[in-house]
This record gives structure tokens, sequence and C-alpha cells, in this order.
């Protein structure tokens, strides 16, 4: 467990030696051995270690932070009782040396490492978020792919592809979204959605009686794990790879793709719901966005002049890498248009962008 405390003494500046002696007592009744790093003009690091393993860092700037860092083995509630206290005294301490006078305090909540359950995935700006999960429902390497299925105390299941968060029970925001925000009629269309293994989107999209729905996903064992494990999403649609209006198809969506092009088969609707626009603004140096260019150009070929193409982009916050993917519509092999929109996904903790995109119309 560890637990990080900053006290900030703005604009005092510290007496590096003063707080080293204030604060040396406190460790030294816990029966910890000291170590002392002095770096004249940059402050002290002082490192206290316990019999036990556990240990506090002691970082003293003299622009006036003062950080403290510990690391204990117990997450037992007596360990972190005793992680408090001593934080506490600490704090008393510095609150008694500069007779109040601090600007800011601000105590972190520790970070579990290494235990049975990994609550900690990173958002797609690169924020950490600690999620509450309780419970590692399931988690299984396919050819592809790690997949992971996660029980979270708000949202449910949350499905996680190669430690990537794809859709929680509780997303149905992101399904809605991906379709269309409930503006499209689907009835009697074809319609075709490239990936979609959590069934999310084809289960909503059946209940709108459409004519067909071709959904092509490569792997297998994400239907599988989902059909079990995430039927708040995906209901019983999974159950039978063919149904009375759809198919499910486990194929690379690429060479698909291709062989409908060269027979001339046309959707009214194409979802793609395969990846996020990249995080990465090279595209020279990123396979990814070379992927995402033939899928585009592929699926236009696919898609009927008055047809729609949805996909999601990815965080709002990342606008260099929307801008550039919507850069890469105007390299197509036909002129598109586009609009776009933000939507809360409940599980994401970010607001998420969503494109819908069509044949751009020319005067005959």
């Amino acid at each position: 467990m560890k637990t990080a405390f900053d006290t900030s003494v703005f604009p005092i500046s510290a007496d590096c030696n003063a707080v080293l002696k204030a604060l040396q007592p406190i460790f030294q009744e816990q029966g910890m051995t000291e170590t002392v790093h002095n770096w004249e003009d940059h402050g002290y690091l002082a490192t206290y270690i316990k019999k036990n393993g556990s240990f506090a860092n002691l970082r003293i700037h003299p622009h006036g932070l003062v950080l403290v860092d510990l690391q204990s083995y117990n997450d037992h509630i007596k360990g972190r009782e005793e992680v408090d206290q001593l934080l506490n005294k600490v704090e008393e301490r510095m609150k008694e040396l500069f007779h109040g006078n601090i600007k800011r305090v601000k105590r972190l909540p520790a970070i579990l490492r290494g235990g049975v359950i990994d609550r900690y995935w990173p958002t797609a700006d690169g924020r950490l978020v600690e999620y509450d999960i309780d419970e590692v429902v399931y988690d299984e390497d396919s050819p592809f792919q790690n997949i992971k299925i996660l029980h979270s105390k708000q949202f449910g299941n949350i499905l996680i592809l190669s430690g990537d968060v794809n859709l929680a029970e509780s997303d149905l925001a992101y399904t809605k979204a991906i379709m269309g925000s409930g503006k499209e009629d689907y009835t009697g269309k074809e319609v075709l959605i490239l990936g979609g293994g959590d069934g999310g989107i084809l289960y909503e999209i059946v209940k709108l009686k459409p004519k067909m729905v071709t959904m092509v996903e490569i792997d297998q064992m994400v239907i599988d794990g989902c059909k079990k494990y995430m039927r708040k999403t995906c209901g019983d649609v999974l159950d039978n790879l063919k149904g009375e209006c759809y198919q499910v198809l486990i194929e690379d969506c690429i060479p698909v793709l291709k062989r409908y092009a060269k027979e001339g088969r046309m959707f009214d609707y194409v979802i793609n719901d395969l990846t996020a626009v990249p995080i990465s603004t090279s595209p020279e140096e990123d396979s990814t966005w070379e992927f995402l260019r033939l899928i585009l150009d592929l699926s236009m070929k696919v898609l009927k002049q008055d047809g729609k193409y949805f996909t999601q982009g990815n965080c709002i916050n990342l606008t260099d890498a929307l801008t550039l993917y919507e850069e890469q519509l105007s390299r197509l092999y036909c002129p598109v248009e586009f609009s776009k929109e933000t939507v809360c996904v409940p599980s994401y903790m970010e607001l998420w962008v969503f494109y819908t995109i069509w044949k751009k119309q020319t005067d005959i």
C-alpha cells in the first residue's frame, strides 16, 4: 500500500534542516532506520525503513514543498490505521513548525499494488482511474488479445481488451451513440457491424426490425465471454450466430469488406466498433492509422450513396488526434462529409466523441 501526503508551504521558503529535525522524531518513534541525503541547494531526501519492510520517503524542497510517501505491505485495517496516525502526526508537526501558515495540505488515497484484482486503468488521455472492481469474472488470452471481464459495483461487468476499457453493462449511452443516437430508422435496412463482439450494438439494432444485420467479429473468445458474462448488454443475441434478421461472421473484417466490395454488396449503415482513433499523431509511423484508413475506404465502397457510417472517435481531450482523424476523411477515395457529437460514457469517466460520416452528394 502506498500513500502520498503532500504539504505545500507557500509563499514561505522552507528551512529544510528545520523541517527535517522537526519530523525526524516521528519516524524514529516507529523504530525506523534513517538514511539522509543532502543536496545543498536542492533540499533533503530522508528514507526510513522498518524491520517488516515498510518504508517512508521524506522529500523536503527548499521552495516549500514537503512530500511524504509511505509504502506498507499491510493492507489490513490496523495497518491502514497506523499509516493514518503517522500522517496525522506529520501534519500536526508541520502546522506547529509554520504556525499554521501552510497554504495547501493534500493527502492522496492509498494505491494498492500487486493485488489479486487490478483496480487501476488509464483513461485515453493518460489519467489514472481507480475503479471499484471487486471481482475478476473472466480472464483469458485469445490468439488476438487478452480478454478480461471485471465486476464494478457501479458499472456492472466491464469488458477490458488488452488493458483498454471497452464497454460496461452501464454503457448503453455508448451503444446508442454509435448507432446514431436514436435519430435513425433501421426498419427494413441492411446493416454491417465491424467488430462489436460484446453484442451490444447487435442486440439493440435487432429490436428495430432491420432487414438483415451482418456482424463481423474476429475473436470468438470475446463473443464466448460476453454471451456468458455480459448478458445485460447483449441479451441472448450471441447465443446463436444466426437469427431471423442477423448473422455473425467470425472473420477478419478486411477480407470480408473486400469481398463485399467486389460482389457489389451495399449497406444502408456501416457501424465501425473496431478501435478508437489512435492517440498517436504520427500516422506515417503508426500502423493503426493505416488500418483505420483502409477500413474507412473499404466501408465507403460498400456504403450506399445515401447511407451512413458510424464510429467512435476518442476522448474529447485528445484534440490533436481527433483533428488528424478528420483530416484523414479528406483523403478517402470518395468525398465525404461528417458530423460529431460528444457523449458521456459512464465507465470511461471521460467524455467520448462519436462520428457520423456520409458520402458527399454531388450535383448531376
